[in-house]
């Protein structure tokens, strides 16, 4: 049978992060592709201990339908981890609970975009959401990113076009895929520029708390005074990305409607991993907790730098993140970035080429992601040894 497909699905391709992971079957590949916490990090004594607590003794209550707002208890231990150290709910906003962030960026396209309206995004962005935009018929435009966050200028004349975006997306600590920090000053003037056109902010913000180097930057949410500003705040990258739960944060009239959304596409976030993570959040040091997945993150990824600045070129530049799970590396020309990924994998490293994560995966390329939160560090010395002698023939 010939399948005839909708208009927004043709136009979202399977996601190359996916189909890179999919070589991890074979033991012999070292992947730099994926975007997978560290999996030593899990907390799987912990985590067990409190499921077998609650299907001991609450079986019945999570194995019933629950609401879709998500469960009363995780939504208050979240806002208190969430608010330890700025505000982040303001009196005119709602909490939801969603699984994971994916469904976050699937609903803010979905109630607010219709077919061809523009999303602002970054440029490069991270791929699952630049993908849910699309499928809910949105039209990426891209704004290029400098050392300190997005080309201020160029956002501004997107904002200026005749056809209103209906939100700008943006991933302001240690960007997926460029490990890039947007800075304060910065944060302050996207601020300025969405309340001056009236255009809203979704701040992603999966990596915050994975910061191993220099002071933590204030989120755009903390700024926000008109409830222009939707948070996105994931429990996959600190806790465990399995258990598919994130928390959303916006004006309560949005929030209603998203909710509306969640009813039609899975009713209510898992009322286990719910109840886990709220008794998670609840019982474990937060901040002990996340020094530990602090330090194995400042580890790998100056294990990783250091065999770059060891094998690399000096013609290739790359990105030095101050938290996150990326590196973002820059071939000089004399190098076809396609090719030389996919001599890479013939050589059996996995690396993310770069145009993936683009509001158009044509645009000419240079540069591709490298995660080290992943490998082993045997993997990081090898795989990184391996790049470079590809690098230098």
């Amino acid at each position: 049978m010939n399948f005839k497909f909708s208009k927004r699905i043709s136009g979202v391709k399977a996601s190359a992060i996916r189909e890179i992971l999919k070589m991890m079957n074979d033991p012999e590949i070292i992947s730099f592709g994926g975007g997978n916490p560290a999996s030593e990090t899990f907390p799987i004594t912990k985590l067990k201990e409190i499921s077998d607590d609650i299907f001991n003794n609450q079986a019945n209550t999570i194995l019933e339908y629950g609401i879709t707002e998500g469960d009363i208890d995780l939504k208050k231990a979240a806002l208190k981890f969430l608010s330890r150290h700025e505000t982040v709910l303001k009196d005119y906003d709602e909490v939801m609970v969603t699984s994971g962030s994916q469904q976050i960026m699937d609903f803010m396209s979905k109630c607010l975009c219709d077919e061809g309206d523009i999303v602002i995004c970054e440029n490069p962005s991270f791929l699952g959401a630049l993908n849910a935009f699309k499928s809910n018929g949105a039209k990426l435009v891209g704004i290029d990113m400098e050392d300190d966050g997005i080309n201020l200028v160029k956002l501004e004349e997107a904002l200026q076009m005749p056809q209103k975006p209906k939100f700008i997306y943006l991933i302001p600590n240690f960007q997926n895929p460029t490990g890039i920090t947007t800075s304060l000053k910065k944060r302050q003037a996207i601020y300025a520029l969405a309340k001056k056109y009236q255009v809203m902010i979704l701040e992603d913000n999966p990596y915050g708390d994975l910061r191993f180097r220099n002071d933590p930057i204030p989120s755009i949410k903390s700024l926000d005074d008109e409830g222009l500003v939707v948070y996105a705040a994931s429990l996959s990258k600190i806790i465990a990305p399995g258990m598919r739960v994130a928390i959303m944060i916006g004006h309560r009239d949005l929030l209603a409607k998203c909710t509306v959304a969640k009813q039609t596409n899975d009713v209510h976030t898992n009322a286990w991993a719910q109840r886990v993570m709220a008794r998670f959040l609840n019982e474990v040091d937060m901040d002990e907790h996340l020094n530990k997945l602090q330090a194995v993150y400042s580890r790998k990824c100056n294990l990783m730098l250091k065999e770059m600045d060891r094998h690399f070129s000096k013609d290739c530049k790359w990105t030095i993140p101050d938290g996150g799970m990326f590196i973002w590396v820059t071939l000089p020309e004399r190098l076809n970035m396609p090719s030389f990924v996919k001599k890479a994998i013939e050589h059996k490293v996995a690396v993310v080429p770069g145009n993936a994560f683009y509001d158009d995966d044509n645009k000419h390329c240079q540069s591709f992601r490298m995660n080290f939160s992943m490998p082993s560090d045997e993997q990081i010395i090898k795989g990184v040894a391996i790049l470079g002698a590809l690098i230098n023939d």
